[in-house]
């Protein structure tokens, strides 16, 4: 039976509302949450951007939810570092935790002063960064050098079980080259046709584990007001790759969503005042085979989503 989780948005709204919204959301009635992992903000009109491990440990010690994380280990993050904070959280809250690995965003990563690299090498070091973060997880002592470097690391804390690392995916060659390391697949909404070809591509390269969705969608009592909603917040996310891994900064993602036309926000953010409509939309996610769906309701105020949501939503899905 599909699950329904909260994605927590710390680019839009500040980690202590954000704490009481996971809150909120288990008491409603939602399944799990997960979360983003930002140093900056998409757009200034989201404003926020928390750091998601402490959360994750605050959401964690405050609830009894499943939680995930999105992260980008090797350049912002050294994956030593990396898994000592992974292991560090599964130990402290066995079972309850995982943390899907991607290759990030420019948006995030630029700060170190680095080169941002190309798309192939970036790859490369999310492939590698992994293989070190397994390993240490695993209790192994690391040394490697290739596109990160790794001095005789050890993590000293180890958690039992191990806790799943997973992999965000948007394309079906990215499915593919990922499936030998994935104990589990995390993509976005997008055209049927596309998700079929994700998924499809993932478990015939042998990809195992379970199979999850992050739903952008917007919802208010009324149309006009969930279409501002999306419009407001998420029309610089509509981009998407590849423009999205390179632009910089949050002025950069201002300046190309004044060129963003409504209907593409509307393909991309899931907007209706409707939850018939919206229970019609998550049901066509479960049949596609997604084992969780985490949604994303793209406004900054949480409360009155969630208990609707719960209420009306999760019950038709779910039940």
């Amino acid at each position: 039976m599909v699950r329904v989780g909260f994605h927590a948005s710390h680019e839009q709204i500040s980690p202590r509302q954000l704490l009481a919204d996971v809150q909120h959301a288990e008491r409603a009635g939602f399944h799990m949450a997960m979360c983003s992992d930002h140093l900056a903000p998409w757009t200034t009109a989201q404003g926020h951007s928390g750091y998601a491990w402490s959360w994750l440990a605050a959401a964690l010690a405050t609830t009894d939810l499943e939680l995930g994380c999105v992260s980008a280990p090797g350049q912002r993050y050294h994956p030593a570092v990396m898994a000592q904070k992974i292991a560090t959280l599964g130990q402290m809250f066995p079972g309850r935790f995982w943390v899907a690995l991607g290759s990030g965003e420019a948006a995030n990563e630029h700060v170190t002063g680095d080169r941002w690299p190309a798309k192939a090498e970036r790859e490369q070091r999310l492939d590698e960064s992994v293989e070190v973060i397994a390993r240490l997880l695993d209790g192994e002592e690391v040394s490697h050098h290739g596109a990160v470097t790794v001095d005789r690391a050890q993590v000293w804390e180890r958690a039992d079980p191990r806790p799943r690392l997973i992999a965000p995916v948007v394309s079906a060659p990215s499915a593919r080259r990922v499936a030998g390391w994935a104990e589990g697949l995390v993509t976005v909404n997008q055209p049927h046709e596309t998700l079929r070809e994700v998924i499809a591509t993932y478990r015939d390269a042998g990809g195992r584990g379970p199979l999850a969705l992050q739903l952008h969608l917007s919802w208010a009592p009324t149309q006009e007001e969930a279409e501002a909603i999306a419009m407001d917040q998420w029309r610089g996310n509509a981009v998407g790759p590849p423009i999205a891994w390179d632009v910089d900064t949050p002025a950069g993602f201002d300046a190309i969503a004044a060129h963003v036309p409504r209907e593409s926000v509307m393909a991309t953010v899931r907007t209706s005042a409707d939850l018939e409509q919206h229970v019609a939309w998550l049901r066509e996610y479960a049949e596609l085979g997604f084992d969780d769906i985490y949604l994303h309701h793209v406004g900054q105020r949480q409360a009155d989503f969630i208990d609707a949501f719960a209420a009306e939503v999760i019950p038709a899905v779910t039940g």
